[in-house]
């Protein structure tokens, strides 16, 4: 007997809204997001397709009305609650615009709460614009099944951020230059992960983090990484051993 097929399948679009989701309600696209379903995707009204708010999980809608610049969504049901994530935020020195793109949607893939972008003294990237790194957080939320869109925050010089940040939540240093094992480090809890620029910190940054209540230094192993490769492999070390890959 073949198995009954789940519901709804898997191949329904998803799509990011901000207007509140519940049973019945109707949504109103903007004209991205209608040209996106029904010129791109060639979705017209009657269709189905999964949409979440961010707050109240995905939720299973049909398209009610369309035509060339709108589109209007009728609420059906909830398909999921919205999940529960590690409370761990990635701090990173922006790098080369399509590595700092490509950050962003990895890390948004492995599951980070919240993305700080921190100009250091050797951070490269002059310019960090906040909406498009949004927009690329949105667009990998909707690949990869998220419910929760992680917030990208204002780059900030890294001593603003260590003077504004909560003391209370672990400070977990990616050093080059040596620290704990990451994987015997990271502990399940309120956490920030922060890494580093192309060429690293300077001796006086570094020396200012490691002086920064409940900061701790860790180690990403005996091989030189790239910017944008350490920040990912220290987030997949905390889900492994702290987070929610255990």
């Amino acid at each position: 007997m073949p198995a009954t097929p789940a519901w709804p399948p898997k191949s329904l679009p998803r799509l990011f809204v901000r207007s509140p989701l519940s049973e019945g309600a109707s949504v109103e696209l903007d004209a991205g997001q209608a040209n996106y379903l029904g010129n791109v995707m060639r979705l017209g009204a009657g269709a189905e397709l999964l949409v979440f708010d961010g707050k109240s999980g995905e939720w299973l809608a049909r398209i009610a009305d369309a035509d060339k610049k709108r589109m209007t969504l009728s609420v059906e049901r909830q398909t999921r609650e919205a999940e529960t994530i590690p409370d761990v935020w990635l701090a990173f020195a922006p790098v080369k615009r399509t590595q700092t793109d490509w950050l962003i949607e990895k890390a948004t893939e492995l599951g980070v709460a919240r993305l700080l972008p921190v100009m250091t003294q050797r951070t490269v990237a002059e310019r960090v614009k906040l909406e498009r790194l949004q927009a690329i957080a949105i667009e990998a939320s909707e690949q990869c099944g998220r419910t929760i869109v992680p917030n990208v925050s204002e780059p900030v010089s890294l001593s603003r951020f260590l003077a504004d940040r909560d003391e209370e939540r672990a400070l977990y240093f990616a050093d080059e230059n040596g620290g704990a094992a990451a994987a015997a480090s990271f502990k399940p809890g309120p956490s920030t992960i922060l890494t580093g620029p192309e060429g690293g910190f300077t001796d006086g940054e570094r020396a200012l983090v490691r002086a920064a209540p409940n900061s701790v230094a860790i180690s990403l192993g005996p091989r030189i990484l790239r910017a944008e490769t350490a920040a990912l492999a220290a987030i997949a070390a905390y889900m492994t051993t702290a987070g929610d890959w255990r």
